[in-house]
């Protein structure tokens, strides 16, 4: 049989991520090569540059609640995005051992029917995957178009508030600002989605693992040549799946628990600003849409964990029967 390849399922993820100088080349992590360079770039400048002139800009308008209230509700999701990318760099060389772990004969599926057991955890993903990306990328192509869409370009108005040390109403600064700022909003959308959609595969990954050892323990029962064998594999494999897991845990518990904060906060904060924007224009939908966005993407983390929570229930059941 073939072997079963597990970065199939997650390649436009990865795509993704390389976009934005997010993965390197190989199942190494990065060295000094053109690829580290724009990574250098783009993460700085477009994510963490980007950032700090939004927080920045706190500091000139917090005694305004109103224009705080529109300031904040996206400067605490973009500081998030740049923690996960801090976070996530720091722990890439985890993370390329974790996909080079999955190419361990011990992971494989035995025969065609693991095969077929595994495929509705991987869909499910990439259906997941796909339907977060439709508001994220509404919400982030909203925001880029929003001074042209309300005519406000004319007033030399910029998709988000930010601080920037110099006059941005005037040409071409205004111009080159703006255009920063679009390339920015997508580097972060296209960071903060794609780094999130991995972390839920990473999980839909020990849930399919799962599933694999539940199956080789189902069977033990009806096979009865070379069962001591057959005990003692399932016993490595066993070991290794919680190995995988360990590993994952340490690679997104902080991300997780700063999500989960942020989430309340941008939810709270983007509620108060619908109240205060005008009903049904352009800016109204656009936060109606970032605040759909947000239970999306606890969704991701609760529905995957949840599934691997009852695959090891599963697996529990069978040791007992």
């Amino acid at each position: 049989m073939n072997k079963f390849d597990w970065k199939a399922a997650t390649r436009i993820n990865i795509s993704m991520l390389k976009i934005v100088g997010l993965w390197p080349k190989g199942d190494e992590a990065y060295k000094f090569n053109i690829y580290t360079m724009y990574a250098i770039i783009s993460i700085n400048l477009f994510i963490n540059g980007h950032t700090f002139f939004q927080v920045m800009n706190i500091f000139f308008v917090y005694s305004n609640l109103e224009a705080l209230s529109s300031t904040v509700f996206i400067t605490v999701s973009e500081f998030l995005a740049a923690v996960k990318v801090y976070y996530y760099v720091q722990n890439i060389k985890l993370l390329k051992k974790l996909q080079k772990d999955l190419e361990k004969d011990i992971f494989q599926p035995r025969n065609q029917h693991q095969i077929f057991l595994i495929q509705p955890n991987l869909q499910m993903w990439r259906t997941t995957y796909f339907t977060f990306c439709v508001p994220c990328a509404a919400t982030v192509a909203l925001w880029s178009v929003i001074p042209i869409l309300d005519q406000t370009i004319k007033e030399y108005r910029l998709p988000v508030f930010a601080w920037y040390p110099y006059n941005t109403k005037i040409s071409p600064l205004y111009e080159i600002t703006y255009f920063y700022q679009v390339i920015s909003l997508w580097f972060l959308g296209i960071a903060n989605l794609n780094i999130d959609s991995l972390i839920s595969a990473l999980m839909t990954y020990v849930s399919a693992l799962c599933d694999i050892l539940s199956d080789d323990i189902k069977t033990l029962k009806s096979e009865s040549e070379n069962i001591h064998e057959k005990i003692i594999f399932c016993v490595r494999r066993h070991q290794e799946v919680l190995g995988f897991a360990s590993g994952c845990n340490k690679f997104f518990d902080f991300i997780t628990l700063g999500q989960f904060i942020t989430s309340v906060i941008t939810s709270a904060v983007t509620m108060f600003h619908l109240t205060v924007v005008e009903p049904f224009s352009n800016e109204f939908y656009s936060l109606l849409i970032f605040a759909a966005c947000v239970p999306i993407q606890l969704f991701l983390y609760c529905w995957f964990g949840n599934e691997v929570e009852l695959k090891v229930r599963i697996i529990m059941y069978f040791l007992k029967m």
